[in-house]
């Protein structure tokens, strides 16, 4: 079936946004709050990822739940509790989620082979419900991160002995 016999598909696909959606809007808002700084969209890493953050080498993708396939298992391609495949066109939406999630894993292992970190945030993860706990375990997460990136060498320091008797004292007990 081509895209040219689903009715009215132009305009429909026309009307979906791709930048600037409401969960990546909440996500910006969210790590924004939190005093991280980021990009936009940025076209020199593969998949344009939603978020990078430079100082943390990491990639963030916000994803809809229907579009990516989210619980979804490439194999079986049925229905989830997040994810409804339409019971219409099935054959056209089941080849076209399959390759937006073949095309995702891809993308990030090219970006995993470059020495970014992925993180994927899900449309139903942000939910009024789920919205805090997913930004402060997004926030902890870069910060691990970071952490991680940074890690100081292990020095180890000569233990301290009690005074030496030999050492002078600043100030002398028997003053006048």
């Amino acid at each position: 079936m081509s895209i040219q016999t689903l009715p009215h598909h132009n305009s429909n696909m026309a009307a979906v946004k791709s930048k600037d959606t409401k969960p990546e809007m909440i996500v910006r808002r969210g790590l924004w709050k939190r005093g991280f700084r980021f990009r936009l969209n940025h076209k020199r890493l593969p998949g344009h990822p939603d978020l990078v953050l430079r100082k943390y080498r990491t990639c963030i993708f916000v994803n809809g739940c229907f579009w990516h396939g989210h619980h979804v298992e490439i194999d079986k391609m049925e229905s989830t509790r997040c994810c409804r495949l339409p019971s219409t066109y099935r054959e056209f939406w089941i080849a076209k989620i399959r390759r937006n999630k073949e095309r995702d894993k891809e993308e990030q292992r090219r970006l995993a082979n470059m020495g970014w970190h992925c993180i994927t945030v899900w449309e139903c993860e942000l939910t009024p419900q789920k919205k805090e706990q997913t930004l402060e375990s997004l926030a902890f997460t870069l910060n691990h991160i970071w952490l991680k990136d940074h890690e100081a060498k292990n020095t180890s320091y000569q233990p301290i002995e009690k005074e030496c008797s030999h050492i002078p004292i600043a100030v002398e007990d028997n003053v006048r």
